[in-house]
């Protein structure tokens, strides 16, 4: 297959008065011929567009009468062609449906459901018009929000330093965490669902355990703020202590072994742990982060941490753990043969034991557990109507062409503004959280430590996204970054080479 030229873009748009903040593509609806593209600004416009047909579907709060803030995150909902969900730097997130406009007044909200620090609200309207939910999520900006795995469940962070953990369709809190100091700007899932991962403006990335609703560990090796923080499915692994045991089919079990379709792989091998808890196992998950200090740091996560009072089920093999103060990018350090740099991880030497601290909080007891009450019934059934509606409805999609053209959004005003908020804003003194099971003490937690901090750019870094065979980086300067994994660097040295007349990708 002919490799893409990465030096002529497939589109390319130019927009007034308002920049581009965040993005996501549908992947159940992608083909090689459409596919379907949310923008977000930040005068808080949404646009939908496909760049490969060149063509501007819609644009949605086109006269910013739902919300006049930045869009923080904009995602598709998991398993759906035609919803979508949206944050702003206000602390509210609306859910869309592409098939239905916005309305020429600001919409008037009614009151569906209200929890501690959240509340949601459905668009009062003779006709079906966007937002059909409004969230009020916390205190200050709600800077990223994550889907679980299976779609059930939405992770957020905010400004107030809290992750907040919902079910999506019945907007029950399933548990909360604060940061140890300052918010928490970057959420991300385990593949199998059963670990969050977050980083923010304590420098430090936490994680935090879907099942027992507390922090099992904390990670330290920013100098600076963490902006994005991501799992490595390709890395990620659970092997059983007696391959007997293995309760898979042939191909699966080569899948697993043999690097077809790892990551499907390994999040299908991941969730079959429900069923086999009293097996013994050997886990490792691997994540990464970025952040304002220019460095990439990558953790692993392993099963004496995740299972403190479990005697380890064998030996595992340990990785450098590289010095923060390596080369920068371009200067060095890179493989025979290659013209770019290669993060390599090296499995010859152990590095010394992780400090921890000998005992754990207690699990915190989950919200989940009190769910009965015929009126929370009520209201769940109403939230899933809207949550799942045409969720798995494939229709036809509509080839209108309304505003096909790039908006400039330079002078927009309007004169009516949001003023519906019930959330009762109490603020959480940090003093009161510190040493409980919503923020425990750094002592209380195991800490770990990096098993590479490279510094990789010379500004900021704000995007990490782990591929089969490369590590894809970009900084605020505007450089993207590709980083061969350990045995796939002649490959991607002579894609870059065909592909990057700039050297610019390495």
């Amino acid at each position: 297959m002919k490799a893409a030229d990465l030096s002529k873009p497939i589109d390319k748009r130019i927009y007034k008065g308002t920049q581009p903040t965040c993005h996501d593509f549908n992947h159940l609806t992608a083909t090689a011929e459409s596919v379907s593209l949310l923008v977000g600004f930040s005068a808080g416009q949404v646009q939908l567009i496909d760049p490969i047909k060149k063509e501007t579907s819609k644009l949605f709060n086109e006269e910013r009468l739902i919300d006049k803030s930045r869009v923080t995150c904009v995602k598709w909902v998991p398993g759906s062609e035609s919803l979508f969900l949206v944050a702003h730097s206000s602390g509210n997130m609306y859910l869309y449906n592409v098939e239905h406009t916005c309305g020429t007044t600001a919409p008037h909200y009614q009151l569906l459901k209200q929890g501690e620090s959240f509340a949601v609200h459905t668009c009062k309207s003779k006709s079906t018009r966007n937002p059909l939910l409004k969230w009020t999520v916390g205190e200050g900006a709600l800077n990223e929000f994550a889907f679980s795995p299976d779609g059930k469940f939405l992770a957020c962070v905010s400004q107030d330093g809290f992750l907040r953990v919902f079910n999506f369709d019945s907007v029950e809190l399933h548990g909360t965490m604060k940061s140890y100091f300052g918010g928490l700007l970057c959420v991300c899932w385990s593949p199998d669902g059963k670990y969050i991962v977050t980083g923010g403006e304590d420098d430090l990335v936490t994680v935090w355990s879907f099942v027992d609703c507390r922090v099992i560990a904390r990670g330290h090796g920013h100098k600076s703020w963490v902006s994005v923080v991501a799992f490595d499915p390709y890395t990620t692994s659970v092997e059983e202590s007696d391959p007997m045991e293995f309760s898979g089919s042939d191909e699966d079990f080569q899948d697993l072994h043999f690097g077809r379709d790892r990551a499907n792989s390994t999040q299908s091998r991941l969730s079959k742990r429900n069923s086999t808890d009293s097996r013994p196992v050997s886990v490792t998950y691997r994540f990464g982060s970025v952040g304002q200090d220019t460095q990439l740091c990558l953790w692993d996560l392993t099963e004496d941490i995740l299972f403190p009072h479990q005697p380890l089920s064998r030996a595992r093999t340990h990785t450098n753990v590289m010095n923060a103060t390596s080369p920068p990018a371009g200067s060095g350090g890179t493989n025979p043969g290659s013209n770019g740099n290669s993060i390599t991880t090296p499995g010859n030497s152990v590095p010394p034991p992780l400090p921890r601290s000998n005992s754990l909080p207690h699990s915190a007891v989950s919200n989940a557990g009190s769910k009965s009450s015929v009126m929370d019934g009520a209201i769940a059934s109403g939230v899933s109507k809207f949550a799942t509606l045409s969720l798995h409805d494939r229709k036809e999609r509509h080839h209108e062409k309304d505003h096909k053209r790039n908006h400039s959004m330079g002078h927009i005003s309007s004169k009516s503004s949001d003023k519906l908020n019930l959330v009762t804003k109490t603020k959480t003194d940090p003093a009161k959280t510190l040493g409980t099971p919503l923020c425990p003490r750094m002592e209380d937690v195991p800490l770990l430590e990096p098993l590479i901090c490279k510094k990789i750019a010379h500004e900021r870094l704000t995007v990490l996204i782990f591929l089969e065979d490369c590590i894809v980086t970009a900084c605020q300067e505007g450089f993207i970054c590709t980083w061969a994994r350990p045995g796939k660097v002649g490959l991607l040295s002579s894609q870059t080479q065909a592909n990057s007349p700039s050297g610019t990708v390495v």
